[in-house]
């Protein structure tokens, strides 16, 4: 016994990596453009936090270089019809997508978690009362309730937060009363798994039940939604500020820019419209990449998800 033994040597039992690093590791090995996407998304919180230390004046200063003044050494990208500094106004107007974009999602997934766990994981009635609520309102066009609500909340004064209270709250509510649909049927699907009815035989409430066993089971689509959201979320702000009802000026907003000095001076000085117009594509795209590779990754139903090693 002692040969037998000495000839098989014992394994080296290593140690499982935390569930971060797992997927940061996965994400670069096996998802290049979810990693070029993750550095877009870094470089957007980095350029929107530290705007004030980052833009050369502010964004307001006016008549600080020629009125539609081209690219130069001075202003790399050129001035508007007020003398503004595009580069600084490009750099401020990260910071509002920063904030809309985390602010949106946040409040989306924290409501579509809430209807979509309580209405799938409950059922009967109160399935059928939440969900005729969310047809209702998924029925309406989602521009028209937007374009609505912001007429009768308007966004006002210089104030960042004020300005961008009403927008969040009216995107996250819409948003996250959408998305419900999709945190309900990933609930559904696990309703009838035996560990739920083991709980429930042990005499675990509804409440610690939700918490314990179901939240995490459906974390990985949540994780996705929110992802998915920002990008979604930057968008749209873009577009609601282009048509005139998003952040009031002289808040700088991509959107804003493509539509008051982009629009007015676009043949005269396409750079004011090339620069939010480009910072806006590449955000996006960088934000839908890092979504998409993060969906690949955490769904276990996909190949490759996190199933094969958890």
């Amino acid at each position: 016994m002692a040969q037998l033994e000495g000839t098989f040597p014992e394994k080296e039992v290593s140690k499982a990596r935390p569930f971060w690093l797992d997927v940061f590791v996965r994400l670069v090995r096996e998802k290049p453009l979810g990693t070029v996407g993750g550095i877009i998304v870094l470089a957007l919180l980095i350029i929107g936090i530290c705007a004030d230390w980052l833009a050369p004046y502010g964004y307001n200063d006016i008549f600080v270089g020629p009125r539609l003044a081209a690219p130069s050494w001075a202003f790399p990208f050129g001035c508007d019809q007020l003398g503004r500094d595009l580069l600084s106004r490009v750099i401020y107007g990260a910071r509002v997508s920063v904030i809309v974009g985390l602010s949106v999602a946040g409040l989306s997934v924290l409501i579509s978690t809430v209807v979509g766990i309580i209405c799938g994981y409950l059922g009967g009635k109160v399935d059928l009362v939440g969900q005729r609520f969310v047809d209702g309102i998924m029925c309406i066009p989602g521009l028209f309730l937007m374009l609505t609500f912001l007429s009768i909340f308007p966004s006002g004064g210089e104030n960042l937060f004020r300005a961008i209270l009403p927008l969040v709250l009216v995107l996250g509510i819409l948003f996250g009363i959408g998305q419900s649909r999709i945190v309900r049927g990933a609930v559904i699907g696990i309703r009838a798994n035996p560990y739920l009815e083991a709980a429930k035989a042990i005499g675990c409430g509804t409440r610690r039940i939700l918490l314990r066993h179901v939240l995490p089971n459906v974390l990985a689509p949540i994780i996705i939604l929110f992802t998915v959201t920002v990008g979604g979320a930057i968008l749209i702000e873009a577009s609601i500020s282009f048509l005139g009802f998003g952040i009031p000026p002289p808040i700088p907003t991509w959107g804003g820019m493509l539509s008051m000095e982009g629009r007015r001076y676009m043949l005269q000085a396409p750079w004011l419209a090339l620069w939010p117009g480009l910072s806006l594509a590449i955000v996006v795209w960088g934000v839908n990449m890092l979504g998409d590779a993060l969906r690949d990754l955490l769904d276990p139903r996909l190949r490759g998800g996190l199933g094969r090693y958890r």
